[in-house]
């Protein structure tokens, strides 16, 4: 037997106490966190900082992360057609299912009517909350302004300022330079894979913090929203959250069916990150270890290096779906009349509008600023009907993107040959084992990349 294949066959001897599984770690921390915050909802405002830190180091790696697997897969796979071939197959999906999204959204809102009955007057109201959400909206509005904003204005303001689109900009480049330069690059692209292991080594080791963090960030949002906010506003909170099931069940999963693999084994192999992400209502938390998973899963380094970083910018299924919801609620609880032909100019802007929250941390209320400032028909002022529950909405959103851009990767792999199906069956099938700490390094140094 070959080396990768003892090291396969010793990490699925790798079977640890269920205690130590990091899904059910991060499920008592949000337990937890919940008791803490409704009990104890001074202690839980103070526990803001705990699901912050945890945030802010994984933000930190996720540029350098992008570049390293960005580069080591372009350049590795030297290949330029394939390249630009990957990237509009992902593009076309990416928009096709996003148009599927809001379509669910406006038609769920439509039949469900959350917001009827409400008759809210916001004649002559005023907002501060809502001000900071209105100025931010002009910045996310222009599609001029959104496809200049994509090149950085300088190689490491990229890096310093977080934006996702514009480390994936240069990444493409400095990796097409790598491939055109041919053996030279060679040590470069040694030592980005060794920055690249480094990388995930603080990302394994700051995950054994996750349940804490998650537990910190729970606690935070009932202490400060507490349960009363989602009770008057429940009927809208469980509307959305129906919304974002069907939207699994009617679009990703037989699109999963289609492409040979079980949507619900694909959830339960990446449990830890979705329960992750419903804690800290942030999709950038999870996307080292996304990477990680779905390379596991059989998916080519370089699709899923090209992929995976712009379906977080393009790819927001949950979004897409929070948008039409939120929209058509704040419409329904104003007594805004909006026919069919509205809302269809509504989905128009949409499409456009949506795309501005690429790079934006914490963008989607901006974002419905601008959309209901560009439709000129709903009241921007609205928006602080639904600021109490925004957390609750982010989590399902966030949650549903992560998904749709896992099956995304998955499916692009697989149109483009570059999936390993054996290893993807086996994998789901058996579930995620944790990697022990030696069998990353022992990997490496036998320089096995099984099913890539």
């Amino acid at each position: 037997m070959s080396v990768p294949g003892k090291i396969a066959d010793a990490k699925r001897q790798v079977r640890q106490p269920f205690y130590r599984d990091l899904s059910l770690q991060v499920l008592a921390g949000m337990a937890l966190g919940i008791a803490t915050g409704y009990l104890f909802p001074k202690f839980g405002i103070d526990l803001q900082p705990v699901g912050d830190a945890f945030i802010r180091v994984i933000q930190m790696l996720i540029g350098p992360i992008i570049f390293c697997t960005v580069c080591s897969g372009i350049a590795g796979v030297n290949d330029f057609k394939r390249v630009g071939r990957v990237a509009i197959k992902a593009l076309v999906y990416f928009e096709v299912v996003t148009s599927f999204a809001l379509v669910i959204g406006l038609v769920a809102i439509n039949v469900l009517k959350p917001g009827v009955g409400m008759n809210v007057d916001m004649h002559g109201a005023h907002s501060s909350a809502v001000d900071a959400y209105v100025a931010q909206a002009h910045h996310v509005v222009t599609t001029s302004e959104f496809l200049l904003n994509v090149i950085p204005h300088t190689a490491f303001s990229a890096f310093a300022s977080g934006n996702v689109l514009q480390v994936l900009f240069f990444s493409v480049l400095f990796a097409f330079g790598l491939a055109a330069i041919g053996e030279r690059a060679k040590p470069a692209l040694d030592l980005i894979d060794a920055a690249s292991g480094s990388l995930f080594w603080i990302i394994g080791l700051t995950m054994k913090v996750a349940p804490l963090a998650a537990f910190g960030a729970i606690a935070y949002t009932v202490s400060k929203f507490g349960f009363g906010t989602l009770i008057s506003l429940g009927k809208l909170v469980l509307e959305f959250y129906l919304t974002c099931a069907l939207f699994l069940v009617m679009i990703l999963w037989p699109i999963a069916k289609i492409n040979g693999f079980s949507l619900l084994r694909l959830m339960r192999y990446i449990g830890a990150e979705l329960l992750l992400v419903i804690g800290t209502s942030s999709s950038e938390t999870v996307f080292p270890q996304l990477i990680d998973k779905l390379e596991r899963l059989g998916c080519e380094k370089s699709v899923v290096g090209l992929v995976l970083p712009t379906a977080y910018t393009f790819n927001h299924d949950g979004t897409c779906l929070y948008f039409a919801a939120a929209a058509i609620f704040l419409a329904q609880a104003t007594n805004t009349p909006m026919n069919w032909h509205d809302q269809l100019v509504l989905l128009a802007v949409l499409l456009l509008t949506s795309k501005g929250a690429a790079g934006v941390s914490g963008a989607a209320i901006a974002v419905l600023a601008a959309t209901l400032a560009a439709s000129n028909t709903i009241p921007v002022e609205s928006i602080a009907l639904i600021l109490g529950i925004h957390k609750a909405l982010s989590s399902a959103f966030v949650f549903t993107n992560i998904v749709g851009n896992s099956v995304a990767t998955i499916v692009v792999a697989n149109w483009e040959k570059a999936l390993d199906r054996t290893v993807l069956r086996r994998e789901l099938e058996a579930g995620f084992v944790p990697h022990e700490p030696a069998l990353p390094r022992l990997e490496r140094m036998s320089g096995g990349r099984a099913g890539h």
